[in-house]
């Protein structure tokens, strides 16, 4: 096809001509043994971007002679998935094997969108293949993961990846009109990070640069070529985890400006917007923390919004919590406490529970002391009464070292009030 781009020419057909993945369709593993008895159950595949989960759908479907028949999780609905069932109820004649149904980015699909999956999975009206870069425990409905296998698809290796563009330079029609010398490939897998789509979009993209139809890929022509393309954005290698990290350095840093730049790069690149609000979760606890506790309120309405809306208005819903978040004020000390409690219990191991915080719902454990001398604090003046919480051997122990936010210093105010020397 004409202007079609390098990684769908490519697109293997058949398990020969498939590059990773070995775990499950190398010699001897589980999925080729399914292909080779002519069984194939329904699967959800879990990977990341890029590492050849529809690919694999096809090259089943095509394996096993059976129709195939796909859907977006992005595009389609309720209805969509109902007229592909019923496609699928009318191939069912003269013993054929029944259909795939491919659904990429099931992740996406509404809890009524997989519902209306279940009646056709468990009674064999379509053996489903479901593809998923997000956890399928979290995002698929438990009834309906209990009827699929899922299996983990790895990031290709550099391994992988030497194969893949070798082939590529060897066998597609474009490329092999050009003289290709491969001087330095690191900044190339670098920067494609075990997706072998990002790779080839790479390549072609270098190789596109050239007018002269000689071609040298060092690391530095990569670099350029990438840099002159801001939107090549990496979504699994060093390019996506450096732009997140510019932006919740720039949320930390209170820079509004920067933030919203960065959140820009990664809303152009086709970032899932699912990955931004969730470290925009964490830095609402973890850099605004106790400064302002209604950012964490703000930053998981955001969240809870995004996956409502959808693209590309959840821009504007990103947006909103970036800009709160940068120009609130700022402390750790939340996130510090956590840290330090935690190097505590390891120095000190399980230390006893205080006879007193013990639960006593047996007439033995009373008698042992549990719960015994506890003074429930409601019953005092001003719901507070002086009382020891640690085990004895840190009863003394700070651990929470209070922020200079006008915030917490309202919470210093009353923790002096209440406890007296310990918080001064």
């Amino acid at each position: 096809m004409a202007n079609q781009p390098l990684a769908e020419r490519l697109r293997p057909k058949t398990l020969e001509n498939y590059i990773g993945q070995d775990h499950l369709i190398g010699k001897n593993a589980i999925l080729r043994k399914m292909i080779e008895s002519n069984h194939i159950s329904s699967i959800i595949f879990w990977g990341p971007p890029g590492v050849g989960k529809t690919t694999l759908a096809k090259i089943i479907a095509s394996s096993l002679d059976r129709p195939f028949y796909t859907l977006s999780a992005i595009s389609s609905g309720v209805k969509d998935v109902r007229e592909a069932i019923d496609k699928a109820q009318k191939q069912q004649f003269f013993n054929r094997p029944n259909p795939i149904l491919f659904i990429d980015e099931i992740h996406r699909f509404s809890k009524a969108q997989q519902d209306s999956l279940l009646g056709a999975v468990e009674q064999g009206t379509v053996t489903l293949i479901g593809a998923t870069t997000e956890n399928p425990s979290f995002e698929v409905i438990t009834p309906l993961l209990s009827r699929c296998q899922v299996y983990v698809l790895k990031p290709l290796d550099n391994d992988d990846l030497n194969k893949l563009l070798n082939f590529a330079i060897n066998n597609d029609a474009e490329l092999k009109n050009l003289q290709i010398e491969v001087k330095e490939d690191e900044a190339l897998f670098r920067f494609a990070g075990g997706d072998a789509r990002k790779l080839l979009n790479i390549l072609e993209l270098v190789a596109g640069s050239e007018v002269s139809g000689k071609v040298t890929i060092t690391n530095q022509s990569v670099t350029d070529s990438l840099q002159q393309n801001p939107s090549a954005y990496d979504k699994n290698g060093e390019m996506h985890y450096d732009i997140i990290s510019a932006l919740i350095k720039s949320i930390r840093g209170s820079d509004p400006d920067a933030a919203v730049y960065w959140l820009a790069r990664m809303v152009e690149g086709g970032e899932d917007p699912k990955f931004i609000a969730r470290r925009l979760l964490i830095s609402a606890a973890e850099d605004v923390g106790l400064a302002n506790p209604n950012a964490l309120l703000l930053a998981n309405a955001g969240f809870d919004a995004i996956n409502k809306i959808g693209w590309p208005e959840s821009r504007i819903i990103l947006s909103e919590v970036a800009v709160y978040l940068a120009t609130s004020p700022k402390s750790n000390s939340a996130y510090c406490a956590i840290d330090d409690a935690i190097q505590v219990v390891k120095e000190t191991g399980n230390l006893p529970i205080p006879l007193h915080l013990r639960n006593s719902p047996t007439k033995l454990m009373k008698e042992l002391g549990y719960g015994k001398e506890y003074k429930y604090a409601h019953a005092y003046e001003g719901n507070f009464v002086i009382q020891q919480y640690l085990p004895d051997e840190i009863k003394d122990k700070r651990i929470w070292n209070i922020g200079k936010s006008q915030q917490e210093l309202s919470m210093l105010d009353r923790l002096k009030k209440w406890w007296g020397k310990r918080y001064e």
